[in-house]
């Protein structure tokens, strides 16, 4: 319950645009710590960098809720650019998208235009033998969300896009349950919308429990499954569990924040466990940051002294 009331007053501290204006004029230069530059050159170097260490990257341009149609295939456009940018690299194309950011929700053409895009996207992807998740979003996305990736992951195969499923949210497991007929791949997260506790679980103890129910089910299934957490008691149970099934270590991965817990990135790649860093960019990363900020006692800490400093 605390972990929910630290939650909920960071980000409803950072809504106030007030404060925003505050952070995006000084925060920029400590938001580097969890974002990889604004341009998709700094994001691909921050990939080359962790690859030397044996941590792969899922690069994500930073974007959210486009209201118009334009803006909406301009986003489309940039991602693209960023999977042609990352073959030419000689990296191994592998994003996260927000489909509310390519036009979900917005009807052109008689279709989803976060539908159209994503198929645009997912396509590329599958050019380069790349991979694209589906970023899950707030509640009332989720059914949208999950109809369109069945859609994608039937056209273009799940070895080519996966999507998020969140731990807190008391219908996943059902959701989770729904999608084993395409064995997809999916990462587990907790969760960092503020919801309202009609739908998401408002105590710590239950959403952790909800992640372990969650991840051991996938793992069950045969699926392949990204354990999207930094919490080392979790990650622990998780490589006993694995263990104790026979789950070989190519059966799942570790993935982790950009700029958080980098001792342990390396520490879990050294051990011959995949392990993956989630690589945000771009210049609309106030929202992110705030979400980061609101996970941790720690990270707001981090923040203030940062700002005093300068």
């Amino acid at each position: 319950m605390i972990d929910q009331i630290y939650r909920k007053a960071v980000l409803t501290v950072s809504g106030q645009k007030f404060v925003e204006n505050i952070v995006r004029k000084q925060g920029w230069g400590l938001a580097q710590r969890f974002v990889a530059g604004e341009e998709v050159e700094g994001a691909i170097a921050a990939v080359k960098e962790l690859d030397a260490e044996g941590i792969q990257g899922n690069l994500d341009l930073l974007g959210e809720f486009v209201a118009s149609p334009e803006k909406a295939n301009e986003f489309a456009e940039k991602v693209l650019h960023l999977l042609d940018a990352a073959h030419a690299a000689g990296v191994m194309p592998y994003a996260s998208v927000k489909l509310s950011a390519v036009g979900q929700g917005q009807t052109v053409d008689g279709q989803d235009l976060g539908l159209t895009n994503g198929r645009r996207i997912v396509g590329k992807a599958r050019e380069y033998g790349g991979f694209i998740c589906l970023d899950m979003e707030d509640h009332p996305r989720v059914d949208q969300t999950l109809s369109q990736f069945r859609t994608l992951a039937e056209e273009f195969g799940t070895q080519h896009v996966g999507t998020v499923l969140q731990s807190y949210l008391y219908r996943t497991e059902a959701d989770r349950d729904s999608l084993d007929d395409l064995s997809p791949n999916l990462r587990i997260v907790k969760g960092a919308y503020l919801e309202p506790e009609s739908v998401a679980m408002p105590d710590k103890a239950d959403v952790d429990a909800s992640y372990r129910k969650l991840v051991y089910a996938h793992m069950k299934a045969g699926n392949y499954v990204n354990i999207g957490t930094h919490d080392e008691s979790i990650i622990e149970d998780v490589k006993h569990f694995a263990l104790a099934h026979g789950i070989e270590k190519d059966a799942y991965e570790f993935q982790m924040l950009y700029g958080v817990r980098r001792d342990l990135q390396k520490e879990l790649a050294a051990a011959g466990y995949r392990v993956r860093a989630y690589i945000p960019y771009g210049r609309d990363w106030y929202p992110y940051f705030s979400r980061r900020i609101a996970e941790r006692p720690a990270n707001v800490m981090f923040i203030l002294k940062g700002m005093l400093k300068g």
